[in-house]
């Protein structure tokens, strides 16, 4: 089993920008697979205090808006089209972040850029506390399909 730093360190990019997520999991290692650890990434994420939510949600780039994104964030944005942008998906971005004071956050994988529009239009009649619920749904929906790619093997 790996120690606590070479563990935070492989899990690096799987949670964006948030390597106390990996911490928080270390604790409940060793884990019997990759499914097992992905539940313990999540407890961490929703076992913080909600200001710590709130963090781990600034954390995650807008979307479609350029800038300095993780390689992860950038290979997701790109296949889900959001590489191209958009005044559409940049002034959702705008009212989003002015509702509920942080970035509208989306598992891309499983959208198109229209459905990433629509859902998100639907998503601003929410109150804050469902919107932060649904924004660690879809970082747990990421950690999962970025720990997949990582193919994670049984030593974590």
């Amino acid at each position: 089993m790996l120690d606590e730093d070479a563990f935070v360190s492989a899990l690096d990019g799987v949670v964006e920008h948030s390597p106390w997520v990996a911490r928080e999991a270390y604790r409940s290692a060793p884990f019997a697979d990759v499914l097992e650890l992905h539940d313990a990434l999540e407890a961490a994420m929703r076992a913080a205090p909600a200001e710590r939510q709130v963090e781990l949600v600034c954390a995650h780039p807008e979307l479609s808006a350029g800038g300095e994104l993780t390689a992860e964030s950038a290979r997701e944005q790109a296949g889900a089209g959001l590489d191209r942008g958009g005044e559409a998906q940049r002034a959702l971005n705008a009212a989003y972040r002015e509702r509920f004071g942080f970035p509208l956050v989306v598992c891309v994988r499983e959208h198109t850029p229209d459905s990433i529009l629509a859902w998100g239009r639907e998503r601003l009649e929410r109150t804050r506390e469902q919107e932060l619920e649904t924004a660690l749904g879809e970082i747990a929906k990421i950690a999962r399909l970025r720990l997949e790619a990582k193919h994670i093997s049984r030593e974590l």
